[in-house]
């Protein structure tokens, strides 16, 4: 029979290692958060031997969200991981641009009750990454107040500037409610007004884009594309369901070679081909890729903009309306959308579904829309 003093000093002895560890562990973690990552490298931004950039990238990763799939073999991968190792290979790839990555992770917490920084910003320029750093994303109001810090503090001159690029990769953005969109705060809300405002702040000097692409589902609406256009000269943006919501990257790498100046409109072609051409070698559903001359759509969008604003606010006032009442649509398919200007300045790229009710369906407008499912 074992001696009841060596239990309790054996037990006492278990209690300090494990008072010890945790003591240790939350040292580590409070370390962390106040070394910030912070592969800090500013001087180097200072130095005479700086490379000139021509080009501007911004990502914004959303990954607060159910985004695991599984390739032909049965692999399973995150999405959102997959496109931030592309983003920063894009990245080391360019050694005459500034590369912006925003990665917006899900809510962890250590130890089950300390909460980790949820956002993590990379920097790279001239191939080499200059900051790492953690930072908390916004709790409630999605105004991206630290990313636009991020933004105005290492943009470069724009002197030289070729291109700049803003890039989106997510679910699908609400164009009403929004709550929920992030995993992490269900009471969140975040719909495309709420980007809209973000990409207000980042170009705060009233310049646009040259290109965005909206890596989403659905994005390709009257009312998405109206309300980004005044940051974007073109848009690239799906009208169907974008199938994981993730684009080929390959053709930014080594823009230097891909993109020639003053080129943007054959290159966001280019881009936009090759990204369909990916989507349906993958896939058996309707695979649609839209890119959208924003100046050449607005008078097709300023047609349609009562009609589509009319839909939104019955859908937001409409308490017992839910997405089984109601589906997304070719906007050609509505009457009152089928104008001679629908297709004014739309380069469509579709293809039908390989089976369902739309698998005979050729043809696509490049907008998207709303109606009523009717029993």
């Amino acid at each position: 029979m074992l001696n009841p003093n060596i239990l309790l000093v054996r037990s006492a002895t278990y209690s300090k290692l494990y008072v010890s560890f945790v003591c240790a562990a939350l040292l580590a973690f409070l370390s962390s958060c106040s070394a910030d990552l912070s592969i800090q490298r500013e001087s180097y931004l200072t130095e005479e031997s700086i490379i000139a950039t021509h080009y501007s990238i911004v990502f914004v990763i959303h990954g607060d969200g159910d985004y695991l799939y599984h390739d032909t073999n049965g692999n399973k991968y995150k999405a959102d991981e997959v496109t931030l190792a592309k983003a920063k290979r894009v990245a080391q790839q360019n050694p005459h641009a500034e590369v912006f990555i925003f990665y917006q992770k899900p809510r962890k917490h250590f130890l089950f009750f300390l909460p980790l920084k949820d956002g993590e910003f990379y920097y790279y320029r001239n191939g080499y990454l200059i900051v790492n750093e953690l930072y908390w994303r916004d709790q409630e109001e999605s105004n991206f107040n630290i990313e636009v810090g991020f933004y105005h503090r290492f943009r470069a001159n724009k002197q030289n500037e070729i291109a700049n690029v803003f890039l989106y990769f997510g679910h699908e953005i609400p164009e009403f409610g929004g709550a929920g969109y992030d995993a992490s705060y269900p009471d969140r809300k975040f719909t495309v007004h709420d980007l809209a405002n973000g990409l207000k702040n980042l170009k705060q000097d009233s310049t646009r884009f040259d290109l965005m692409i909206l890596s989403t589902c659905f994005g390709g609406t009257p009312y998405t594309i109206g309300t980004l256009g005044p940051f974007a000269k073109y848009i690239i943006a799906s009208p169907e369901n974008l199938h994981l919501s993730y684009f080929d990257l390959q053709l930014l790498e080594q823009l230097d070679l891909n993109l020639i100046e003053g080129e943007i409109p054959a290159f966001a072609k280019r881009f936009a081909n090759l990204a369909f051409n990916r989507l349906t070698k993958d896939v058996q559903t309707a695979v649609s890729v839209a890119l959208y001359d924003v100046d050449r759509v607005q008078e097709f969008i300023n047609s349609v903009y009562k009609i589509y604003d009319h839909t939104l606010t019955t859908l937001r006032g409409d308490t017992r309306t839910h997405l089984t009442t109601v589906e997304h649509c070719d906007c050609a398919d509505i009457p009152e959308y089928s104008l001679p200007t629908i297709s004014d300045g739309v380069y469509v790229l579709y293809r039908p579904a390989n089976f369902g009710r739309l698998k005979n369906k050729q043809n696509h407008s490049g907008w998207e829309c709303w109606r009523e499912i009717i029993p």
